[in-house]
Parts: structure tokens; sequence; C-alpha cells
């Protein structure tokens, strides 16, 4: 599965242990986006120091904004990090028309493949912007300096092909579909989770071929959803159970292990094989329980409650399963027994 020179958001990929030593003498005047604990790792190899190092503590359009405000001359943004980091780094890039060079330290979301920016206005989650990562650093020595669980959290927005592919299914029968359906799409998606069904036990590992596949999959997963304009395939009802939670919990979580719990509930409210993709979680070693991320069991009991009007009231979110179902505390009860809380 090796699509990167087909149509993809990104320029140039560069994969393999130590590419991302020396970027610096690469570039003109560069600016980073990142945060304290990745660059710590990468600061002494990158072979010249920026123009600025930015903080990155939220994703909020605004605190980009405020940022973006004191920046100085320069010619390249490079992101350093996981989702946030990336993010900031894109939409500046956007923003300004600035080339971009994204280095992810930690594989949990796929925003270092995906063109739009990831931001929130007053905590929504809004997509701004085209992007393109000229290069990709994927450093196989700097993601293990990670510890893998944030590595494993990659394969979060790839199972959700499970999930999100049943709702887009859902809402054609429904005659509800955004967008024009593609059968084509969702084979390919299929495609994807067999690609990384079979290379489980290498992500588990956290070795070169577990994270190549990763980076893969998620390259793989643009050469569908960009020529079709949308990621329909991949974001559904187990993307808005994150979003509720994050509006009502008002804090950020590790984006793959809250979709993996997304998609543990979400799979059984669409009686979406769910033991089958529970079972293909846990042997990725994937950590989605409630008590992993500190989600009290009422907080999850109020988010599942309250997840249809939530879904209603945003304009933006695609018709899925959630709005023809009936979340009860009965339900609740019974698909709640098995996850793990404090």
């Amino acid at each position: 599965m090796q699509y990167f020179s087909l149509n993809t958001n990104v320029k140039q990929l560069r994969i393999g242990r130590g590419v991302s030593k020396g970027i610096g003498k690469e570039l003109g005047k560069y600016v980073v986006a990142t945060m304290e604990i990745p660059w710590n790792i990468i600061k002494n190899d990158m072979g010249k120091s920026p123009e600025k190092v930015i903080n990155v503590t939220s994703v909020e359009k605004q605190w980009i904004e405020d940022q973006i405000k004191e920046l100085p001359e320069f010619d390249t943004i490079v992101g350093i990090g996981g989702g946030m980091a990336i993010d900031v780094a894109k939409y500046i890039s956007w923003k300004l028309n600035k080339k971009l060079v994204s280095i992810p330290t930690i594989l949990s979301v796929d925003a270092f493949t995906t063109p739009a920016a990831g931001v929130r206005v007053n905590h929504d989650v809004e997509y701004l912007g085209i992007a393109s990562p000229n290069p990709l650093i994927i450093d196989y020595d700097l993601l293990r300096s990670a510890p893998k669980e944030l590595n494993i959290a990659g394969v979060g927005d790839l199972f959700s092909i499970h999930t999100a592919s049943f709702d887009w299914q859902y809402a054609n029968s429904r005659g509800k579909s955004e967008y024009p359906y593609s059968q084509n799409a969702i084979d390919n998606g299929k495609k994807i989770l067999d690609f990384i069904y079979d290379n489980i036990g290498n992500i588990k590992e956290n070795n070169d071929n577990g994270l190549r596949s990763i980076v893969e999959a998620y390259i793989s997963l643009n050469t569908i959803c960009l020529p079709i304009d949308h990621f329909r395939i991949e974001e559904g009802s187990e993307h808005y159970l994150f979003y509720e939670l994050e509006e009502r919990l008002k804090r950020p979580f590790i984006h793959g292990n809250i979709i993996g719990l997304g998609i543990y509930l979400l799979s059984r409210l669409q009686k979406n094989d769910p033991l089958f993709i529970t079972e293909m979680m846990d042997e990725s070693g994937l950590i989605y329980h409630p008590n992993s991320m500190n989600i009290k069991r009422e907080d999850l009991r109020e988010s599942l409650l309250s997840l249809k009007n939530y879904v209603k009231s945003k304009d933006k979110l695609w018709f899925t399963v959630i709005d023809d179902s009936m979340i009860d505390e009965e339900w609740i009860n019974e698909n709640l027994s098995d996850l793990k809380f404090k």
C-alpha cells in the first residue's frame, strides 16, 4: 500500500531513522510550532536555530491569531509534535502563505497528513484552510522517543473507518447523505482497515513496519478522501461523542484514544460487528477505556444522554446513526458495563 505519489497533499515524504536531523540547515528563516517535551528532544538536532518558537497551548482560532501578530519575518513554519502543534503550523502556513514542514513526534492523530487545520472556535471544531507539508518527515527514532501508546493511538483515526463508513452508508440509505455516495470510497476504506488488521502485530510492537503502516494508511486515506472533498468514510458518530465530551469537560484528549472509546460505543449503537472491532482495538494495544482518560462514568452517561441533542444543535455535523437512535439509561447501563472506570 504505497500511494505516496498519488492524490495526496503530502508534497514530499522523508521516512526512516534519523531523517529529521539537520533539517534546519535546509530552511531559510523558520519558525517552530511545538510543545516543551518534543522541542527539548529535537532542538539540538535541528542544525540551525529558529527565529521563534511558539509554545502551543491551544488550538482556539483566536489564540493562534494572537500568536501570528507576534511573529518575526520568516519563510517556513515547522510543526513539531502531536496534532495540536501540527494544526497550529498548518493554520499559520495557510493564513500567511508560508512553506510548511511537518515533523510529528507521535502518530496519535492524522493531522500531519490532512490538508485542513483542525481549530476550535468557541470549543467547536472547524477545519480551515489547505496546507501541504514539504516535506513531511517521519523519523522512526524520534517517534520511538515517545511512549509507544501515543503512536499506537494513531490507529484510532483508522479504525474509525469501521463506524464512519457505516454512518455514511446508513445516511445514504435514508436519503440523507450530504455528498454523492461512493461505494468505491467505502470499498477502498475497507482495504485500509484490512491493511491495518494485517499489520496489527507490528503496530503493537511500535517497530519500523508498524509506524510505517500507520503513516501509509493515513496517506492512503487521503488518496480516497481528497478527490471527493470530504472525509465521510473516516469521521462519523464516533468523532461526535469525542466532540461532545471535549466541549462538556473542556479539556483535550489523546485523539486516537478518545476516538477508540467512540468506536467502542457507537459500533454497539450501530449493531456494526462491535465485538470484532473491539478485538482489533485490543490486539493493537489501543487505550480506550474511560479510566485511562480520567472520564467519570457519570460524565460519560450524561454525554451519551445528550449526544443526539448535541449533534442536532451543530449544523455542520453529518447525519449518522445518532440522529435516528434512542440512547436511554437501559442502553447506557448495558454498554458501559464492560468499560473500565476509576
